[in-house]
């Protein structure tokens, strides 16, 4: 195992089960960068946590389960199903909250990390965000 796929399995480690958001500040480069579907681009490991921190307070029993995971270079790539309960708010990009729905989500999604000097530098994440929303109940009847 090389170094970019032993710094993403520690990642999933410290994001689901029992979050520990002081691990993953240690895993990302301060000048990293992240690409989201729901966050857009991220600058700096800071905003990068705090949208890690986001999603572990609406979904803090979050659990991973890994279908593929490769190392391509210094880049690890993940391919499973994020899932848990919907328990915390939901930040909106407007600022606000959506309140907890206490649903179940099971996300099929792709994550891709690069890295550098033991730290991540570029990370990008894909996962359906109409299928997210709609496993929350939060879609209207015509596009669940």
């Amino acid at each position: 195992m090389g170094q970019a796929r032993e710094v993403m399995d520690r990642l999933t480690e410290a994001i689901t089960s029992t979050p520990d958001l002081k691990a993953v500040a240690e895993l990302y480069a301060p000048d990293a960068v992240a690409v989201t579907p729901d966050g857009g681009e991220i600058h700096g490991r800071d905003n990068i946590v705090d949208y890690w921190r986001q999603m572990t307070d609406a979904v803090p029993d979050g659990t991973y389960e890994s279908v593929h995971a490769y190392e391509v270079g210094d880049t690890a790539i993940d391919e499973g199903f994020f899932s848990g309960r919907n328990t915390g708010p939901i930040p909106l990009p407007t600022g606000e909250h959506l309140p907890a729905t206490n649903k179940e989500i099971h996300i099929r999604g792709v994550d891709l990390a690069t890295v550098r000097d033991g730290h991540i530098v570029s990370y990008r994440l894909y996962f359906d965000q109409m299928e997210f929303l709609g496993q929350l109940g939060l879609l209207p009847d015509e596009l669940a």
